[in-house]
């Protein structure tokens, strides 16, 4: 019994022990999860909080307002315009092509347009807002929105859609807006481009500024259902639209540059200030229209535009390359003169040249008989020039031409600069892999062979010579905002002072004396009745030109052409007649603007690209836009 009695004792003390050992660990545990519990609705109250309200709102970007792009004078060159479109939710609908079709048969779809909003429904998430059609009419809208109960998922927004009031006057220069491709996206990190129907600036300024353009994308934040749908609007933060971009360009003397030129099969013109190097127009024929990329060109349209011997797309004023021909002239008439010539060295011209083997024409067939520098340039005697070229080398004239702006990019603020060529003889060698020729010296000397500039180049070494040799670089954006900028501003003064030094622009090393050579020379093309522009002159007293003609050739005239008579450039096929090109500055006593027009396949550079020169240096000094508001006058200019 007594045993019994004990063991029931020890029994008794174990399972006292273990409950004790159980409750400690129930009020443990039971501390714990209140901790826990404490923690969580107390001390973490806030971010679970924030989770389940993630949970519930879904945050949509918005798409801001473009900032526009302005001539230097306020008037909107790009523009939004209010666009009312169609878009489709696809998980409000229960049957895609039956919806599909019933919008068609209130407002037709094309297949393209059909298959490009499949295309962009299997693109984004079920919940995602697709554009079905865009830029609707009053008509178009009201027949949508009678129509919506028989339209699941099919609603109208109010968008913007990118206008250019001016099309293909100033297509070269703004270029245009496009919806981005897949690559564009993923190399991007802006989500703005994740948006279905938004673009980006696909060339031109719209692509050169296309970040400033755009802004910062908004929010929306929207109350959603458990599969996304959305219930309610919750806040909205409309973000940063973007820069308003104020150009150099004058509209009023671009419309007329390009209407001046359009006469031509192609052609193109630039007019810059000598020294501030503001570009005032910049012209280029044949054109296009922008608006026909907003909404995507057709492959035909593309193929069309793409196939034209005329090229259309391109700017031919910073993106084609063309031998300068007599326009070169200075750059070796200013080469000789720091090789030591003489202004006063004559050679005789008897219409050709002979250089060993080679028998060099000049363009006169009768020749110019003596000639000193000022007569060469002022008759653009090759046989001169065959000579100096000789005298100097190409080494020595290819570096005066890269320190006047040739052979290189301008650095204007546009994409696709070509750089040109100007060779030497590292040049030949580290390219072809062959050693220069001296006979090529000579052709170099008149530009031609290797030479190649664009019509921008032309303009930039011309406004140098005119400025009396200060390193002016072309551009076109002038400030971000349509406000102007105080009188006060240091930069305004400089510009209306006209002094180059006094924007920044270093001074070249280039004797004075050497330049005023070359202006008196190309004074005496325009301005002297024995001038090869002389019946293209200015007349109009404190507008005159001083300026140099060019004819370049696109051919090889062989020795039994020259024997039988050379073909007129009216009887070849348009590939192969000569380009005309002429540069020029006004006014002469005081320079201000400096021009430069290359007709291309035109024929002769006083015929036929002197007098387009000519006459847009006249409109341009009649208008005068880096010294005053032409505009003004006459009331501020409205968009057509």
């Amino acid at each position: 019994m007594a045993g019994t009695k004990q063991q029931s004792q020890n029994q008794a003390k174990v399972f006292s022990r273990r409950v004790a050992i159980l409750g400690g660990l129930q009020t443990v545990l039971v501390g714990a999860l209140a901790s826990r519990l404490y923690y969580l609705q107390v001390v973490e109250a806030d971010k679970y909080a924030l989770l389940a309200e993630e949970n519930r709102i879904s945050v949509r970007l918005l798409p801001p307002p473009r900032g526009l792009i302005l001539d230097r004078f306020g008037v909107p060159l790009a523009a939004n315009f209010p666009n009312y479109r169609a878009i489709l939710v696809a998980e409000r609908t229960k049957d895609l092509d039956r919806t599909l079709g019933d919008f068609a048969r209130l407002i037709p779809l094309s297949e393209r347009e059909r298959a490009k909003v499949m295309r962009e429904l299997k693109r984004n998430r079920a919940f995602t807002p697709i554009p079905i059609k865009e830029d609707l009419t009053w008509e178009q809208m009201s027949q949508v929105e009678l129509n919506l109960p028989e339209l699941p998922g099919v609603s109208i927004e109010a968008d913007q859609k990118r206008y250019y009031p001016y099309a293909g006057l100033t297509a070269h220069i703004l270029g245009y807006v496009q919806i981005p491709n897949e690559k564009e996206v993923a190399a991007d990190p802006d989500p703005l481009l994740t948006l279905p129907g938004f673009r980006i600036g696909r060339n031109g300024l719209e692509k050169f500024y296309d970040r400033a353009l755009r802004g910062s994308a908004g929010r929306s934040a929207q109350e959603v259902n458990s599969v996304g749908r959305v219930i309610r609007e919750l806040s909205r933060d409309e973000g940063q639209p973007g820069n308003d971009l104020v150009t150099t360009i004058d509209i009023g003397l671009q419309e007329f540059a390009q209407q001046r030129i359009s006469a031509e099969q192609s052609c193109s013109c630039v007019v810059m200030d000598i020294f501030t190097g503001e570009v005032l127009t910049m012209a280029s024929t044949p054109t296009f229209d922008p608006a026909s990329f907003y909404n995507g060109i057709t492959p035909e349209e593309w193929q069309s535009l793409n196939a034209d011997m005329y090229r259309p797309l391109t700017n031919k004023t910073i993106s084609d390359g063309y031998a300068p021909g007599s326009t070169f002239k200075m750059m070796t008439t200013l080469a000789a003169l720091e090789a030591g010539i003489s202004p006063n060295f004559s050679v005789f011209c008897p219409g050709h040249y002979i250089f060993g083997p080679m028998r060099l024409h000049c363009w006169k067939k009768e020749g110019h008989g003596h000639v000193d520098m000022l007569d060469a340039l002022q008759h653009s005697c090759d046989v001169y020039y065959y000579d100096i070229s000789r005298r100097v080398g190409v080494d020595a004239i290819a570096e005066v031409s890269r320190r006047f702006g040739l052979g290189q990019p301008t650095g204007i603020d546009l994409p696709g600069e070509k750089p040109g060529v100007i060779p030497d003889q590292a040049w030949k060698l580290g390219t072809l892999g062959e050693k220069w020729y001296p006979g090529e010296t000579l052709v170099a000397g008149i530009g031609q062979g290797f030479i190649l500039t664009t019509p921008l180049q032309l303009c930039v070494m011309t406004a140098r010579i005119a400025n009396g040799g200060y390193a002016v670089t072309p551009h076109i954006f002038k400030r971000f905002g349509a406000s102007a900028p105080p009188s006060s501003d240091p930069l305004v003064a400089a510009a209306q002072s006209g002094r180059a030094d006094a924007l920044g622009f270093p001074a070249m090393a280039v004797n004075q004396e050497h330049l005023a050579i070359l202006r008196r020379g190309m004074d005496l093309v325009t301005n002297e009745a024995r001038g090869t522009a002389y019946r293209r002159r200015i007349e109009i007293p404190g507008m005159e030109m001083a300026g140099k003609t060019g004819t370049s050739q696109v051919r090889r005239i062989t020795m039994a052409e020259r024997s039988t008579g050379v073909r007129k450039n009216e009887d070849l096929p348009w590939q192969f007649r000569d380009h005309a090109l002429f540069v020029a500055y006004a006014p002469v006593h005081q320079p201000r603007y400096a021009i430069s027009v290359v007709v291309e396949h035109g024929g002769g550079g006083s015929t036929y690209a002197a007098p387009i020169a000519r006459d847009i240096l006249i409109e341009c000094q009649r208008r005068d836009p880096s010294r005053r508001n032409p505009n003004a006058e006459g009331g501020r200019r409205e968009m057509p």
